[in-house]
């Protein structure tokens, strides 16, 4: 009976040292570096609330909606996301100013989605040289895409370079002796959509390419610089502006009565944004290239995933105008966060959060075009490469032809 006992204490003590052990290894397991917690994980944003790319500023809204989303639903694995958004204004002495302070001051986990291109060139360097996470910048520019030397730093949407190939390959299908202009932002959002066009273009470049007139966000109007570019006699005009001037572009085209064919860079596809404002019967025919589904058309009524987007906005942005692109660009964007987030589970360090964000494998954010998958690794820091030519009809935005993959040249 004796020795029972003994064996049955033995056995007791084994098992609690076990429990013990277990409990030590999964708190082991537990790693967090600044920002991240049993309870919280912030995330620090910068996005254009005022100043002249204001009409983006509803991507920060619809990320924060969805984050609260997330948080009454309890969270990631128990934690509530802290979103922590402040207004650059489009200006990166400003977006320098504000990024320390989410870094030094409100010391978060990482960076989400910020907006711009000249403004996260201006804290690019910073970023990597504090091993922030600057992940799925809110612009896309060819250079997120460098694993190699920012190994901090990735993209979200198609860059513009791809973007600009696919539109040349068109151009040179569809007006084989097309006489080309390109009007274009004096920055590298612009310049990578030029140097896109030179690409596919080449030899012909200087035959084809008849104009390049550049314009300065700080411009109240450009209508000066499209009554020149009507004056070139092309018959193809490159759009690269952000959505206030774009709006201008087509509403002074059509004041010129000036009809060529029309390519307009996805950035500025917005119903609510730009296309309303220009005006409908204005925009009828502009050309684009998207990947995003569009909240206002029909054809997604009965899309599972859209189906989803409209319950959220329901629910969390009644009121919206959901011809905005920003808002379903905001929600697939914030969606592909938390699933970086979910995949790092426990292991809430930077270093893991980059190492999951470049191990997405065909990703389908609800609102992404079905068929359109967000695929990186840690040489390719490009989540969507792939897009779908589209026209602007009756109102809306109707696709054409395949999906255009750049990983096979388009």
């Amino acid at each position: 009976m004796k020795n029972k006992k003994l064996c049955l204490l033995a056995s007791l003590a084994a098992a609690t040292a076990l429990v013990a052990l277990s409990t030590q290894g999964a708190l082991a397991q537990k790693k967090y570096d600044t920002g991240a917690s049993d309870t919280e994980i912030k995330i620090g944003n910068v996005e254009a609330y005022s100043g002249p790319a204001s009409a983006y500023g509803i991507i920060g809204k619809t990320e924060d909606a969805y984050f609260k989303m997330i948080n009454d639903a309890g969270g990631i694995s128990g934690r509530k996301i802290n979103f922590i958004s402040y207004d650059d204004g489009y200006s990166p002495p400003k977006t320098v100013e504000q990024v320390r302070k989410l870094i030094e001051s409100d010391e978060v986990f990482l960076v989400f989605n910020a907006l711009g291109t000249p403004t996260q060139t201006a804290v690019q360097k910073y970023q990597n040289t504090k091993k922030v996470p600057q992940l799925f910048v809110a612009t896309g520019a060819s250079k997120w895409n460098d694993a190699k030397d920012f190994p901090w730093t990735m993209g979200f949407q198609p860059s513009y370079r791809v973007e600009a190939r696919i539109f040349a390959k068109y151009i040179l299908k569809a007006k084989p002796d097309a006489k080309v202009a390109v009007f274009y932002q004096n920055d590298d959002f612009g310049k990578d959509y030029v140097a896109g066009l030179k690409e596919v273009f080449g030899d012909k470049t200087s035959s084809i390419l008849i104009a390049e007139e550049s314009y300065e966000t700080t411009e109240p109007s450009i209508d000066s610089h499209i009554v020149k570019l009507k004056g070139t006699g092309a018959d193809v005009l490159v759009n690269i502006s952000t959505p206030k001037f774009a709006a201008q572009t087509i509403k002074k085209m059509a004041e010129l009565e000036w009809k060529p064919m029309h390519l307009m860079t996805d950035v500025s596809i917005s119903i609510g944004a730009v296309m309303k404002p220009a005006g409908l019967e204005a925009s009828e025919g502009v050309l684009s290239a998207g990947y995003l589904k569009d909240a206002s058309d029909p054809q997604w009524k009965d899309d599972e995933g859209m189906k989803k987007f409209m319950a959220f906005i329901d629910k969390y942005m009644p009121g919206s105008n959901i011809s905005d692109t920003n808002l379903v660009y905001g929600y697939a964007a914030a969606q592909t966060m938390v699933q970086v987030l979910k995949q790092a589970g426990d292991d809430l360090t930077r270093e893991n959060v980059m190492k999951q964000a470049a191990g997405l494998k065909d990703f389908s954010p609800d609102t992404l075009i079905p068929g359109i998958k967000i695929n990186t690794s840690a040489t390719d820091f490009a989540p969507i490469e792939q897009l779908k030519m589209m026209q602007f009809k009756g109102g809306k935005w109707d696709f054409f032809g395949d999906i255009i993959s750049a990983e096979t040249g388009g």
